[in-house]
């Protein structure tokens, strides 16, 4: 990680987590849940679910894109997607100006206790200092190539952050994300435009890209992660953990699946249950 001193205005004790990566989002569709730590989840809270950091730990999270530096209170597990390095509280997106999927930097801090008792009632600690463009564009370089190539989508209201399908990765048939298919491979932002237009798709390609548009509501296993009377909520859930609705009268059943076996879809009911929804269960289909 590049030596500059950073956004300052906390402890510099913790240096042991300093990464950069890339943020998503979520928010009302997951309101009333609980969270890892065993609270309920506040979309409008300053906090974050990360997959390593200690829960009740803080950070500073830092926009690439403008310099923006909070304090967020770590309370929850994930992101589920691998290429994602943090999800924010839709509070905590908004005090950092994100809209969607977005480059920031993550360093494990110790804020001042006043601040500290303040992000776990729920309000936000005091405004930091922006990180200078120089540091910013050294942090940039470290970006993983692959995840540097999705643009951010915008999300208005409810997260339906890009790429969100990715969050299931044991799922054996992928829900399919629009725009998959013109994401280009890691380097190819590198070559000269006009080589990559003249360049033919490679045969293997073709095939690849049919099993993603294949058809939701095959048979198989399923996690059912909730069962929701709004469609609208429902929806946005199911974007957000790269699920299906399947609707049964007047209640809408968000699924994510099919999975190939049971210990994968068990795995699949495990990690949401982490994030909040303990009555995930598995169901199969015909």
């Amino acid at each position: 990680m590049p030596s500059g001193p950073g956004p300052r205005g906390t402890s510099g004790e913790q240096q042991r987590y300093d990464e950069v990566g890339f943020a998503s989002w979520y928010g009302e569709e997951v309101g009333g849940g609980r969270t890892a730590s065993g609270e309920p989840f506040n979309p409008d809270a300053i906090t974050a679910a990360h997959n390593s950091l200690p829960l009740g730990s803080f950070v500073e999270v830092t926009a690439l894109d403008s310099g923006r530096t909070i304090v967020v209170l770590v309370n929850d597990r994930g992101p589920g997607a691998g290429d994602r390095l943090i999800d924010l509280s839709r509070g905590a997106a908004q005090s950092l100006g994100l809209n969607g999927l977005a480059p920031v930097r993550v360093r494990l801090v110790n804020p001042p206790l006043p601040e500290q008792i303040a992000l776990r009632q729920g309000r936000a600690a005091s405004q930091r200092i922006d990180a200078p463009p120089t540091l910013l564009t050294a942090l940039r370089r470290k970006l993983p190539a692959r995840a540097a190539a999705t643009p951010p989508q915008p999300v208005r209201g409810r997260p339906v952050p890009a790429n969100r399908a990715s969050a299931n990765p044991l799922a054996a048939n992928p829900v399919p994300v629009r725009g998959a298919a013109v994401r280009a491979a890691p380097g190819a932002s590198y070559a000269p435009p006009g080589e990559v237009r003249q360049r033919p798709a490679p045969p293997p390609e073709q095939p690849r890209q049919r099993p993603v548009a294949a058809p939701r509501g095959g048979p198989g296993l399923y996690v059912q992660v909730a069962a929701l009377s709004n469609a609208g909520r429902a929806k946005a859930l199911a974007t957000q953990l790269g699920g299906r609705v399947e609707m049964a009268g007047s209640i809408f059943r968000v699924q994510i699946g099919p999975f190939a076996n049971n210990a994968l879809a068990q795995r699949a009911r495990d990690d949401v249950a982490r994030r909040g929804y303990g009555d995930a269960r598995i169901v199969k289909t015909n």
